[in-house]
């Protein structure tokens, strides 16, 4: 299946603003039109519909080794999955005894999807026998707060560390969820940890608040849905030294972004937050630099000089959107429809969401996305649906 299109989007002009940053060179400086073609990846797709051992997941954040965002047959990446389905799929259901946990990685030789190429792991602990590599146990955590995992990067400017964000879960009967983000964390892993993780360090991280004093209700804010290295060692094509972290928050789904140098990243103190003109310390300031987004997002620089801001529109909308910008941290422009997801047709109860891009996975000229299935019903269409619960892949060609 391919859809082409053309989008000539007419939206009002670019206002003006400042900010003290590093000139970037753009070649393109058009906002609202994108030329691409778009067409399903099903050989990506196939790759995570899998019968043993793994069989769902959602989350999915693409690390490569060498912290470069660019395909590389020779790097290994690090898949990162949030919620995860352990059991074995027969006659198209799970058999009886199959568990969650609450996250597990992949290891992908290179970016091709090749049955051979890659291995999921999860954590063997006793007596269970299946469990998360990551779990809370930094000061603030409760005993039974879970991690779902944000994005991460390999940091140069700190001795090649790995840096993943996490977002601290509590079940909760409050809400239609049942369950609640309570906090963030950041995991650090030395170079080349590898699973089940066990160098592993974590800290709070002061990158979550709620704005009480807000017109919007549940304004939360949270950091880690998308990180930037846009730094030289990273590949980045204009590069200004930050490492841009970008969170979202509240009913609207809105947008924000921090940045810090690498060298200085474990010092929350350092990192500085867009209010929409200037850089500054007070988190509760951050601007809205887009809306109607996804928990999880990406934001990926493109060969003209313009960054891609790839997302599941309004949080659970049925199309994945992409804004563009000149710059890491906006403005960026009106939503261009990407694709109509259609998994939510198959079942009452089913969910899209989370979509997002994955240069290191992504040949040149294309971006590689995924989106995530889940249902509002999901221990029930677990049991009566083959296994819907992971993620689809689609193919961005840029014109």
């Amino acid at each position: 299946m391919k859809r082409n299109y053309s989008w000539i989007l007419f939206a009002f002009l670019t206002s003006s603003y400042s900010c003290k940053t590093t000139a970037q060179t753009v070649k393109n400086t058009d906002i609202n039109n994108l030329k691409f073609t778009v067409e399903e990846a099903p050989e990506w797709t196939k790759l995570l519909n899998r019968q043993h051992g793994w069989f769902g997941a959602d989350g999915i954040f693409v690390l490569p080794s060498n912290g470069v965002d660019k395909a590389d047959s020779s790097v290994e990446n690090t898949i990162l999955f949030s919620d995860t389905m352990l059991g074995d799929i027969v006659n198209d259901r799970p058999k009886t005894g199959f568990i969650m946990v609450h996250n597990s990685v992949a290891l992908l030789k290179g970016y091709e999807p090749k049955e051979d190429n890659i291995q999921f792991k999860w954590k063997e602990t006793k007596p269970r026998n299946e469990g998360s590599f990551f779990a809370p146990n930094t000061p603030n955590a409760k005993h039974d707060d879970y991690y779902w995992l944000g994005d991460g990067f390999v940091n140069h400017e700190l001795g090649d560390k790995t840096y993943i964000f996490c977002y601290r879960i509590r079940d909760t009967a409050d809400n239609a969820f049942l369950f609640q983000q309570v906090g963030n964390a950041m995991i650090i892993l030395p170079k080349g940890s590898k699973p089940p993780y066990t160098d592993q360090k974590q800290v709070d991280a002061p990158i979550y608040a709620v704005d009480n004093t807000a017109k919007y209700p549940n304004n939360y804010i949270s950091f880690g849905s998308a990180v930037f290295p846009n730094t030289k060692s990273a590949g980045a094509p204009n590069p200004d030294g930050y490492v841009y972290v970008y969170g979202v928050g509240g009913d609207i789904k809105k947008v924000m972004v921090a940045r810090v140098k690498p060298a200085d990243f474990e010092d929350f103190s350092k990192w500085r937050y867009y209010d929409g003109t200037i850089w500054q310390t007070d988190i509760l300031k951050s601007a809205t630099i887009a809306d109607r987004a996804s928990n999880e997002l990406s934001v990926t620089p493109l060969p003209d000089g313009r960054y891609a801001m790839v997302f599941q529109t309004d949080g659970i909308g049925t199309a994945v959107g992409l804004r563009l910008s000149t710059t890491p941290y906006g403005p960026f422009g009106p939503i261009i429809k990407i694709w109509e997801c259609t998994e939510q047709k198959e079942g009452k109860n089913f969910i899209v969401y989370n979509a997002k891009a994955h240069p290191s996975l992504s040949k040149p000229g294309e971006l590689l996305i995924s989106y995530n299935v889940g249902s509002f019903d999901f221990w029930n269409d677990v049991k009566e649906h083959s296994n819907f619960y992971r993620p689809r892949f689609i193919r961005v060609k840029l014109q």
